[in-house]
């Protein structure tokens, strides 16, 4: 079960390590926006970390998030709600309808199949790519020394692309990996730099992170539950 009591002081405690963070490497602590990560997280819960203050949010999966975040939206339009993992192609129609920004492209047929929504709907949510910087094989993401051919398709299709994002490899260093997405995000011109998760954000900060991933050190860690 989460703590209620404690979501507060947690949320807080992110937000001011954030700035510190930012601070400490000459950046405006405005420049680096929190996502809170609420896989699993009852809405209940969320509806408090929205009392507090916090308007932007990221799911890992178009069904939770379709379970829990139209009634939320109603009662708080302004929330911006982000999806931060794999978009399969027959999910594209909901999560277009449902999110304000897609972190996940990652294939050319999601980069056609969201254009196509995107005509059918005239809906335009914001969209980065993922970046795979530690060329797993079991991990979602275009590989680096691909990256520069697939923004190119995505912009042939009409796609906008904002950023870029990484989940770095649990067992290396995260820096590295910050790095790198940083150096290709530099020479492609995405502005947007989603990357950092409850214990490496600082580092991602450094590197020039713009989106942070947080969950666990806002929620705790929940039963069954991986948080970003």
């Amino acid at each position: 079960m989460i703590d209620a009591r404690l979501v507060a002081s947690s949320l807080h405690a992110v937000q001011r390590d954030i700035a510190a963070a930012a601070q400490g490497c000459g950046r405006y602590p405005a420049s680096v926006k929190l996502i809170a990560v609420t896989k699993t997280v009852p809405t209940e819960i969320i509806e408090d970390a929205i009392r507090l203050g916090q308007r932007r949010f990221g799911e890992n999966r178009v069904q939770e998030a379709q379970a829990k975040w139209p009634e939320l939206k109603a009662r708080y339009p302004n929330i911006e709600l982000h999806l931060i993992g794999p978009l399969q192609s027959n999910k594209v129609r909901d999560a277009v309808a449902l999110f304000e920004v897609i972190h996940s492209v990652d294939r050319p047929k999601i980069a056609r199949a969201l254009a196509e929504e995107i005509a059918r709907s005239g809906k335009h949510p914001r969209l980065l790519v993922q970046v795979n910087t530690g060329e797993e094989p079991q991990k979602a993401g275009v590989l680096p020394a691909e990256a520069d051919a697939f923004i190119a398709q995505c912009r042939e299709y009409g796609l906008a692309i904002e950023g870029l994002m990484c989940i770095p490899p649990l067992d290396e260093e995260p820096s590295l990996h910050f790095a790198l997405l940083a150096k290709i995000a530099a020479r492609l011109g995405p502005k947007e730099l989603s990357m950092g998760m409850s214990g490496d954000f600082a580092a991602a900060i450094a590197f020039g992170a713009t989106y942070v991933r947080i969950g666990t050190a806002i929620f705790g860690t929940r039963e069954s539950a991986t948080f970003t």
